[in-house]
C-alpha cells in the first residue's frame, strides 16, 4: 500500500542537501552561540550558497518562493538538517518561523504578507508566536487568557505569555488572544500580528531552561494595553484556534523527521564507539548487552522514520491525518531519548561530558515530551480517537496504519 522509496527527484534534493550539510553545516558546529546561533558574518555566506542552490525554504509552496514539494520531501530533507542544530536556520527553516511563514500564507492579507512574511522568508527577521500563558494549561488553548478587546480601530491586548520561543531576537509576535469570550471554545480566539516595537508589548526577560541550542530562547512576554491596527488581526475572527492546528501539523512532521536526524547522527556515533572502544580483551561491540542496544535503537529509528512517512504521505494526499501526527509525536519521543540514552551509556564518561555532542542533544531531547503538545495529551487523543471508531458499528478495532 505505502512506498516511500524517493523518486529520482526526491534523491536528487536529499543527496544535494547532504552534500551541503557536509560542506557547510557540520564544519561551523563549533562556532554556534548558545540560543543565538552562528555569527552573522558566518551566517549570511552560508544562507546565499542554500539559496543559490535552490534548497532555501523547503517547507513553504513553490508560488512563496519555497521547495514546494510535499510533506514526504520535506521530511526526508528534515531528517538531514535534524542532524545538526545550526541547519535549519542556513536552510532558512528554523521554527518557530516556519510555521508562522506558512500561517502568513496561508490567512495574511497582501500588505500583511508584503510587511511580515517578505522579510521573514528572506530571514531579515525572525519571529515568534505566542500562545502559552503560566497561569492556564499550555496542552488547552481554549483556557487562553490574554484578550483582544475592539476599540474604534484598533484591537487592545493584554495577557501574560511565557516559553515563547526566539522572542528574544523576534521583530514580531503573532499573539493568540480571546476576543469573543461568549462564543464556542474553539471560536474564541482571534491572532494579531504584533511588531516588537508597539506600546505595551512588554520583553520580561528569557526563561533559563534545560538545554541550549534552541534560536532565540524561550521567553516570557506581557501585553499591557498594546494597542495595534484592526488591520493586524491574522485570518478571520474567531479563526486562532484552527489556524493553530493548521500551523502545528506540518510543524510535527518536521519536528519528528528532526528527531530521527538527532537519533540517526547519535546511533552512527554509538556503533562507531562500539567497534573502537575495548575492555577486558574485548570490543564493546562483542558484548551481548551493546548488540542488543544497537539491534534495538536500529528497529525504533526505522519504525519511527516509516510512521512519520505514512503520516506526511496521508497529508500529501489530503487525507485526515490528526491520528498518526499524534503517534509519531508521542512515540518518537519516546525513541530520541533512548536512543541518546544508550549512546550516552556507550560512550560512558565522554558521553556524559561536553566534549561529546551527545549531551547537548539529550537535554534538548527532554523537552520534544512536552512542547507541541505533552505526549499524555497526544496519548488521549489517539486513544480517544480509536475508541470513537471502533465504537461506531465497527467489528474489529481499526488498524494502526
Amino acid at each position: 500500500m505505502y512506498d516511500f522509496s524517493p523518486t529520482p527527484e526526491q534523491q536528487r534534493v536529499v543527496e544535494r542537501v547532504r552534500a551541503l550539510m557536509d560542506e557547510l553545516v557540520y564544519p561551523n558546529e563549533s562556532r554556534m552561540v548558545p540560543h543565538v546561533g552562528l555569527p552573522d558574518d558566518l551566517l549570511r555566506p552560508l544562507q546565499a550558497r542554500v539559496k543559490a542552490e535552490g534548497l532555501w525554504a523547503a517547507h513553504m509552496p513553490a508560488d512563496a518562493g519555497g521547495l514546494g514539494m510535499g510533506n514526504v520531501t520535506l521530511g526526508l530533507i528534515n531528517e538531514q538538517l535534524g542532524r545538526s542544530p545550526i541547519a535549519p536556520r542556513i536552510f532558512g527553516t528554523a521554527a518557530p518561523d516556519t510555521g508562522n511563514m506558512e500561517i502568513l500564507w496561508l490567512a495574511g492579507t497582501p500588505d500583511q504578507k508584503r510587511t511580515f512574511l517578505e522579510p521573514l522568508m528572506a530571514d531579515e527577521v525572525r519571529s515568534c508566536i505566542a500562545m502559552t500563558e503560566p497561569e492556564v494549561s499550555g496542552s488547552d488553548p481554549t483556557l487562553i487568557q490574554t484578550t483582544a478587546v475592539r476599540d474604534g480601530d484598533e484591537w487592545v491586548i493584554n495577557g501574560h505569555k511565557w516559553f515563547i520561543t526566539g522572542a528574544s531576537a523576534a521583530a514580531f509576535a503573532i499573539v493568540f488572544a480571546v476576543t469573543d469570550p461568549d462564543a464556542a471554545p474553539h471560536r474564541r480566539t482571534s491572532m494579531f500580528l504584533v511588531p516588537v516595537t508597539t506600546p505595551g508589548y512588554e520583553f520580561v526577560r528569557e526563561v533559563p531552561v534545560m538545554g541550549d541550542q534552541s534560536l532565540g530562547g524561550h521567553c516570557e512576554l506581557r501585553f499591557n494595553n498594546c494597542r495595534v491596527p484592526a488591520d493586524s488581526m491574522l485570518g478571520a475572527r474567531g479563526d486562532g484556534f484552527a489556524l493553530a492546528q493548521a500551523r502545528l501539523g506540518p510543524g510535527r512532521i518536521t519536528h519528528c523527521m528532526r528527531w530521527i536526524g538527532v537519533a540517526q547522527r547519535a546511533f552512527e556515533l554509538m556503533l562507531a564507539r562500539a567497534l573502537e572502544r575495548e575492555t577486558r580483551g574485548q570490543r564493546l561491540a562483542d558484548l551481548q548487552t551493546i548488540q542488543n542496544w544497537i539491534a534495538d535503537s536500529a528497529a525504533e529509528i526505522h519504525g519511527f522514520r516509516l510512521m512519520t512517512l505514512q503520516a506526511a504521505w496521508l497529508m500529501d494526499r489530503g487525507a485526515d491525518a490528526r491520528t498518526e501526527i499524534s503517534m509519531i509525536k508521542f512515540a518518537g519521543a519516546r525513541v530520541l531519548h533512548d536512543v541518546l540514552d544508550r549512546a550516552i551509556q556507550v560512550h560512558g564518561a565522554l558521553g556524559f561530558s561536553q566534549d561529546s555532542p551527545l549531551e547537548g542533544w539529550y537535554r534538548e531531547a527532554r523537552a520534544a515530551r512536552i512542547y507541541d503538545g505533552p505526549d499524555e495529551v497526544h496519548r488521549m487523543v489517539v486513544a480517544r480517537r480509536i475508541l470513537r471508531h471502533f465504537g461506531a458499528g465497527r467489528s474489529e478495532a481499526p488498524r494502526a496504519a
